[in-house]
């Protein structure tokens, strides 16, 4: 059976396929949340849910990203799933760490839920993939996700689909996942005595989610840099500065930048013509020769000079980020 015919001859096929092509956070969410619709499955954060929802979809295509995943949940430290089953845990943040936190806790067989103030993922800066990286996130299946992953000599990848990668990996292995839930501080247990019992809940916003009367013994928080819990110490560790000059471009809201899927910090190499074009045209801006520290070999092209900005009239293909 091909992926058409399984998409044709089983409505569960097609949703899983569209699935698979979501391109969106909300089409993301929305897809799978047909798909369990159609499965009649209940999305639970436990492991449990990935081989439920692996028995129903048994096509090749289906099955493909199924090895990849069980040979990922195969290594000993998961101890089959075994290893954290009696852990509850609360993750903050949907950016690439909190989500690749979320899979390896549901790898474990903790039951993980994941709270995210936003409903988007907007982030088009683009990541150098360290090979140990390139390794797991094929092990994690992306190439199924997302099929220019680390296509040829690129090794590098958009925050937004690497995000949208991380996402339906943890969706699949049965990761519970609340957007526009913004995460307030923690609520404390009941003191012994009280007759409440209960464990640490999180208050949220809105108030009303579900997810304010989760329990949990772990808390993962993954919001950013900035983003400290009352009554949690922040500690930093930098590795070696890269330094990296930007350009910026006036972004003309046309056609051509809106279709521009991201920027590379490598797409001079890839596409020498373009950017010479672009400098015959808008010549440099900005710092006078006599001003600029670095300055420009000769007919060398603004984007590579220190202290030069560039901004063209009418920049084709390009987005401001």
């Amino acid at each position: 059976m091909n992926t058409q015919d399984g998409e044709q001859g089983n409505p569960a096929h097609s949703l899983f396929e569209t699935f698979l092509r979501a391109n969106h956070c909300e089409e993301v969410l929305g897809s799978f949340q047909a798909l369990c619709g159609q499965l009649a499955l209940e999305h639970k954060g436990q492991l449990q849910f990935y081989h439920k929802l692996k028995s129903c979809l048994n096509y090749w295509s289906a099955k493909a990203l199924w090895g990849k995943l069980d040979k990922k949940a195969g290594h000993t430290d998961y101890d089959q799933g075994k290893a954290c089953a009696n852990t509850k845990c609360l993750v903050i943040g949907a950016g690439p760490c909190g989500l690749r936190t979320a899979i390896e806790l549901a790898f474990l067989g903790a039951r993980v839920v994941l709270v995210e103030k936003r409903d988007s993922f907007s982030r088009n800066n683009v990541l150098h993939l360290w090979p140990f990286t390139i390794h797991d996130l094929r092990a994690l299946g992306a190439k199924k996700f997302y099929g220019r992953f680390c296509t040829g000599a690129l090794d590098h990848i958009s925050i937004r689909q690497l995000q949208l990668i991380l996402l339906k990996v943890a969706l699949l292995l049965g990761v519970e996942i609340h957007v526009n839930v913004q995460f307030k501080g923690l609520i404390p247990p009941a003191a012994k005595g009280s007759g409440r019992g209960g464990g640490w809940k999180a208050a949220l916003q809105p108030s009303s989610s579900p997810v304010g009367q989760y329990e949990f013994d772990v808390l993962i928080s993954a919001g950013g840099g900035k983003f400290v819990p009352e009554g949690f110490k922040r500690k930093e560790m930098r590795g070696k500065l890269a330094i990296g000059i930007t350009t910026n471009f006036i972004n003309r809201n046309s056609r051509a930048e809106v279709e521009v899927a991201e920027i590379s910090g490598v797409a001079r190499i890839y596409n020498q013509q373009f950017f010479q074009n672009l400098y015959n045209k808008t010549g440099q801006q900005g710092l006078p020769p006599s001003a600029n520290p670095f300055p420009c070999p000769p007919g060398g092209p603004p984007q590579l000079c220190q202290g030069i900005r560039a901004e063209p009239p009418e920049p084709p293909g390009c987005r401001h980020v």
